[in-house]
C-alpha cells in the first residue's frame, strides 16, 4: 500500500471539488502573472477613462476577493472582517460605472425631429391656410379672362 502514493488526510468524496478549486487557482494565477508581467501605465495609456476606472475597479475587487477566500482558508469569518466593507463601496463604484455605461448606450432624442413631428401632427385648417397664402401668394387673387 506505500506504493499506492501519498496518504490523503482529506475524504474521497471532496476529491472533485479539489480538483476543480486547483486547476481554478491555477487558471488565476496564471492570469494574475500576464496582467503583472505587462507595466501598468501602457495599459493604461491605451485605455480611455472609463475603461481604465472599470480596469482599476475589477482589478482590487479581484484582490480583495482573493483575501476573502484566504480568510476563509484560515478559518476567520470574513464577514465579521474589514474586508466585507471594502468589497461592497468597491461594489458600489462598479454600479456607479455601470450607470454610466448604461446612459452611454441609451437612445438619443432628436429634438428637432420630435418638434417636426409633433408639429405635423398637430394640423389645423388655419395653419394650413396661413401657409398656403404665404407659399403661393397670388392664389388667394381670382383673375377672370371674360
Amino acid at each position: 500500500m506505500a506504493d499506492d502514493g501519498p496518504a490523503e488526510d482529506y475524504p474521497t468524496e471532496i476529491e472533485e471539488n479539489l480538483n476543480d478549486f486547483e486547476s481554478s487557482l491555477s487558471s488565476v494565477q496564471n492570469m494574475v502573472q500576464t496582467l503583472v508581467s505587462v507595466s501598468r501605465s501602457d495599459n493604461l495609456l491605451k485605455l480611455n477613462p472609463l475603461d481604465q476606472a472599470k480596469l482599476d475597479l475589477m482589478s482590487a475587487y479581484a484582490l480583495n476577493s482573493m483575501f476573502w477566500m484566504y480568510l476563509v482558508t484560515q478559518g476567520v469569518n470574513p464577514k465579521d472582517h474589514a474586508i466585507k466593507q471594502e468589497l461592497d463601496r468597491i461594489r458600489t463604484y462598479m454600479n456607479k460605472v455601470k450607470e454610466i455605461t448604461d446612459k452611454r448606450k441609451a437612445a438619443r432624442l432628436d429634438k428637432n425631429a420630435a418638434s417636426r413631428f409633433v408639429r405635423n401632427a398637430l394640423w389645423d385648417a388655419e395653419d394650413k391656410k396661413r401657409k398656403d397664402s404665404t407659399e403661393h401668394p397670388h392664389r388667394e387673387k381670382h383673375i377672370r379672362f371674360s
